[in-house]
């Protein structure tokens, strides 16, 4: 039998992807947070949308400079997102305490985070939600890969401290291209 569960823990049931980490920069300053509010829009371009609070330090960076890089990390690197989600930017240099290594981007200014194994250049496209929701949709422009990683462990955030890692694949026909 069902019993009701508490609106409150929806998004623990509907968390659309794995853990990123959105790092940006602005007046000279590089900042990386985790971010678990994103889903795929589009195909191509490939577009995203995602949710940044207004209370995060990232959320001023993303809306005056309109770029960011989305690191997709795998389950090693679980203790980092956990801590970059544990503080703000506002107080400390979170790739210097969590030993996360910049790498300079081709199309923006925002740092890769190295030690990810996918790396998305994006831009900001559409602002319309921003004000309602903290709502942006980012435009891939650039995106990097490990190709000797070939089955991501990636982090998916179930709330209040609990992650899935993805494992079980299946393959199954597909009109998909």
């Amino acid at each position: 039998m069902k019993t009701q569960l508490p609106l409150a823990d929806v998004y623990t049931l509907l968390e659309p992807g794995p853990v990123l980490l959105l790092s940006t920069s602005h007046a000279g300053r590089a900042n990386v947070m985790p971010l678990s509010w994103h889903t795929m829009l589009e195909f191509e371009p490939p577009l995203v949308g995602c949710v940044v609070s207004a209370a995060n330090f990232s959320f001023a960076a993303l809306s005056e400079t309109g770029q960011c890089v989305l690191n997709v990390p795998t389950v090693e690197l679980a203790e980092q997102v956990v801590g970059c989600g544990n503080c703000s930017g506002r107080e400390l240099d979170k790739f210097a305490r969590f030993g996360l290594t910049a790498r300079p981007a081709k199309q923006v200014a925002a740092p890769l985070v190295a030690e990810c194994y996918a790396n998305l250049e994006c831009r900001v496209t559409d602002r319309q939600l921003v004000g309602s929701y903290n709502f942006f949709i980012l435009q891939v422009v650039e995106a990097w890969h490990t190709p000797a990683v070939t089955a991501p462990r990636t982090l998916h955030h179930r709330g209040f401290g609990r992650f899935m890692v993805a494992g079980e694949e299946l393959t199954l026909p597909s009109a998909m291209r």
